[in-house]
């Protein structure tokens, strides 16, 4: 079938405009270009897809997604116009196709954390602050008083904690149960000890009953210089926002409802930045294959596309996607693919372990995940890529699907860890600089992607979607049906 030529159709999209300067006239949004949708590839192969799938095209959609966030202050992150003007546009080209779409709305609270200045008699300690601790208007100072008990009971505090900084070690209890008893005996601050070796990372209060004092976290090591020092001083940028956000879930309209196949991108940016690599460039890729594949492909699967929201604050949009999913809707999916960074400009080419073959970090993912790796494997060395394999380490949103037993995959370019010498050797770059310098900045434009990894990494998205359209067993395959076995809860 003729691919028709890409026009342009201007549509604008409602929100606030972009910072202007004082005094100037201001001036409407731009127009964001959205392009007609090419027809559906026909008959559904793998290589035809991936050749559908053009760079052209796919830079399309990264250009639109630049606009909205030109628009809306530089940024697309979930709860703000920004992320509702891209929901829009990704919604919008998946309905005029023909696919069912939804955008299911959820709500969450996001943390945002600034500077934080922690001391023990003038000497700086390292302060982890725990998620949702309320921030310091001003600078705190007073003596510490370490609390010899747990913390976990009101009578674990003695009464010269009143107008200090309650000490207190790690464990037998939350630490919201911790910091609201020391601010009942009176306290203004907490410093929670480490009760293991190694910096106190991932603490959190959780959303619910938030003490009104601010709680930080020190490791063992530096126990002794917060306890006996004279005077403790802290320093607190924090704040706590409602947010309500949407996904965006598109399906075909062909395909066995209880076989489906699932596609996913994250569609929000950080606050700081636009986010055209992290993530326009999967979001982009993904839409596009859908828009190809059609809203009803002649194939066995039921295919499902998720554009995800919330997922800079913590895989919310994905997590709250699983969650609502009853037993049969979970056997229902036969595997997740997840695509997140496609385009890092110093980047390589990475495919999840889903065997674990490397023995680091994390283990095998669920059983089917080594054939997903293996399938996208198979791609890269048809077109004499080395493809190098990463960890399942839970920072992006096949997490909630492999937690309960769903197989995963996917493709990605690397975040801010720096490349190697080897990796060098595998794919050019420079050593020794992340493999995206600009990751979670306001300089991760439309200038930030990387053409050449976004084409290969585009036609791998389209490629193993129509693979899994067509079949899902074979030795690349997954559990059937019949034989999947999902976690409950």
């Amino acid at each position: 079938m003729k691919m028709l030529a890409m026009t342009a159709v201007v549509v604008a999209i409602a929100g606030c405009s972009g910072e202007v300067p004082p005094g100037a006239p201001s001036r409407p949004p731009a127009p964001v270009s959205t392009p007609v949708v090419a027809p559906p590839v026909g008959e559904v192969t793998p290589a035809g897809l991936a050749d559908a799938v053009t760079i052209d095209r796919v830079m399309g959609h990264v250009r639109a997604l630049q606009q909205v966030a030109d628009n809306h202050r530089g940024t697309r992150a979930s709860g703000t116009p920004g992320y509702d003007a891209s929901v829009d546009y990704v919604a919008g080209l998946l309905r005029t196709a023909g696919f069912e779409v939804t955008t299911p709305e959820f709500s969450y609270k996001r943390f945002d954390l600034g500077p934080v200045k922690f001391s023990a008699d003038g000497r700086d300690v390292k302060g982890h602050v725990l998620e949702y601790s309320v921030g310091t208007r001003e600078p705190v100072t007073a003596k510490p008083v370490t609390v010899a008990a747990a913390g976990c009971a009101p009578v674990d505090f003695p009464a010269d904690v009143r107008g200090a900084f309650a000490v207190i070690t790690r464990g037998d209890c939350t630490f919201t149960d911790k910091a609201r008893h020391a601010q009942s005996a009176g306290a203004v601050g907490v410093v929670i000890v480490n009760n293991e070796d190694g910096p106190p990372f991932g603490l959190t209060l959780g959303t619910e009953d938030v003490p009104d004092i601010p709680v930080v976290g020190v490791a063992r090591d530096d126990a002794d210089q917060v306890r006996e020092a004279e005077q403790l001083r802290l320093e607190v940028d924090a704040e706590t926002t409602p947010i309500t956000t949407r996904n965006v879930i598109a399906e075909t309209r062909t395909g066995t409802a209880d076989d489906v196949v699932m596609t996913g991108a994250h569609l929000d940016s950080v606050v700081e930045g636009p986010g055209m690599n992290d993530n326009a460039s999967g979001s982009a890729a993904v839409l596009e294959a859908a828009l190809r594949l059609g809203s009803s492909p002649q194939v066995p699967h039921r295919l499902r596309f998720a554009f995800w929201g919330g997922e800079e604050d913590g895989l919310v949009g994905s997590t709250e996607y699983v969650r609502g999913l009853d037993t049969a809707g979970r056997r229902a999916v036969a595997l997740y693919l997840n695509f997140d960074m496609l385009a890092s400009p110093n980047g390589g080419y990475f495919t999840y372990d889903g065997d674990d073959s490397e023995r680091k970090g994390a283990g095998a993912g669920p059983a089917g995940s080594d054939g997903i790796e293996r399938a996208f494997a198979k791609f890269y060395a048809d077109r004499g890529i080395p493809l190098g394999p990463t960890d399942f380490d839970g920072r992006s949103d096949y997490g909630p699907f492999i937690e309960v037993g769903i197989p995963s995959g996917g493709v990605l370019t690397g975040a801010e860890r720096k490349k190697g010498e080897k990796q060098v050797e595998m794919w050019g770059g420079k050593a020794g600089e992340p493999f995206d310098p600009d990751y979670h900045s306001p300089r991760d434009t439309i200038d930030n992607v990387n053409t050449e990894l976004l084409a290969v990494n585009s036609a791998a998205v389209a490629h193993a979607v129509a693979t899994y359209a067509l079949s899902t067993n074979g030795p690349d395959g997954v559990p059937a049906v019949g034989t999947r076995q999902r976690a409950e809860g």
